[in-house]
């Protein structure tokens, strides 16, 4: 190994190059939950939402949203204990729970202390804003812990409130977006070698700072405090320049596949299942366009759920898993995409 010389003059070893291979990661169980409310398309006429153009423009049939007593860290819950109970593990045995949303309860305490509360565990709670890249983003934070030997089981969550940051007189951004959660318990694999055995075979992330504007809620935070001029503007809602967003999308989703394919030197004939952000049926489609992958290796959700924004990879997962189309021992690519603008793509090894 190269040495380097400190600004004291000591001799210090170079430290090695990055690796984006993080074996010895197994994720152990999926867990879901989706409020009971259905909303269907025909519901939203009286808002002045046209049905055809709903489903012409996005593929959405219909969404859930939370009932009135419902917050983000409920539908956590419920997810979390659907995942823990499919793996046959205690709340006890967690030592840490991510809660990756954009709709948290509050600004504090955080989600995911409220959800360890829940659960009735010990475990270190810890919240993630990467709104539609936060399971992704949460699963690579979830990984790194496991890598370093700090933590052994990890509950990553992915849950959004979207129904309550969604404006019902905007009539082009409303019918996109549903509630939901989805859960996965990552732990370590001790049989598994640095080229052997399951774990992260490459993964990259991606923040674009510069075009956050053109997804945000602008009202309520720090910036822009609570006040009656933010209620009476509506600025405690999501904004969102939708013609940017679908371009943007429909070039980084190609980019991001090719590059993890690339790092794990795999083609995407290599790949069990592919799941995508469920953000709107023409940016997925378009965007695969430029993959060409065989679509029985592509599940979609969206018709059934809308833009469920951090749930949706995992809640496809949970639900690919019992439709019998994936399991965890298969090769999975997992792509999130949204605002902040933020992307995330890994390739997992069960």
């Amino acid at each position: 190994m190269a040495s380097i010389v400190s600004t004291q003059g000591k001799t210090i070893p170079e430290p090695k190059p990055p690796t984006n291979c993080l074996r010895g990661i197994r994720i152990v169980a999926a867990g879901s939950y989706v409020p009971e409310r259905v909303v269907r398309n025909s519901d939203l006429t009286e808002l002045g939402c046209d049905e055809e153009w709903i489903v012409q423009r996005t593929g959405i049939l219909e969404r859930r949203h939370c009932a009135p007593d419902q917050a983000t860290s409920d539908i956590a819950f419920l997810a979390a204990r659907d995942c823990l109970k499919r793996a046959g593990v205690s709340a006890d045995d967690l030592d840490l729970i991510i809660v990756a949303t954009m709709t948290p309860d509050h600004f504090t305490p955080s989600t995911s202390a409220l959800v360890q509360d829940m659960l009735k565990c010990k475990a270190v709670g810890m919240d993630l804003n990467a709104a539609c890249s936060g399971f992704t983003y949460g699963l690579m934070v979830a990984s790194q812990f496991i890598k370093t030997g700090s933590f052994r089981n990890i509950l990553v969550i992915g849950a959004d409130a979207m129904s309550r940051v969604i404006d019902p007189q905007d009539v082009k951004t409303y019918p996109l977006f549903g509630d939901a959660a989805g859960a996965v318990l990552v732990t370590a694999d001790p049989q598994a070698t640095e080229n052997s055995g399951p774990g992260i075979l490459s993964w990259r992330l991606g923040t674009a700072g510069d075009l956050g504007n053109l997804i945000t809620v602008p009202g309520s935070g720090s910036r822009m405090p609570a006040s009656e001029q933010v209620l009476r503007e509506r600025q405690q809602f999501l904004k969102m320049n939708g013609k940017p967003v679908f371009k943007w999308a429909v070039r980084i989703i190609p980019q991001a596949i090719k590059e993890v394919l690339e790092m794990a030197n795999l083609s995407i004939d290599d790949i069990d299942l592919l799941l995508l952000h469920q953000a709107n049926l023409r940016i997925i489609d378009a965007a695969l366009q430029d993959v060409n992958i065989a679509q029985e290796k592509v599940y979609v959700n969206l018709q059934n759920y809308g833009n469920t924004s951090a749930a949706s990879i995992p809640l496809l997962l949970d639900e690919a898993i019992k439709d019998g189309v994936a399991t965890l021992d298969s090769r999975i690519l997992m792509c999130g995409f949204g605002a902040g603008l933020t992307w995330g793509s890994c390739i997992y090894q069960g």
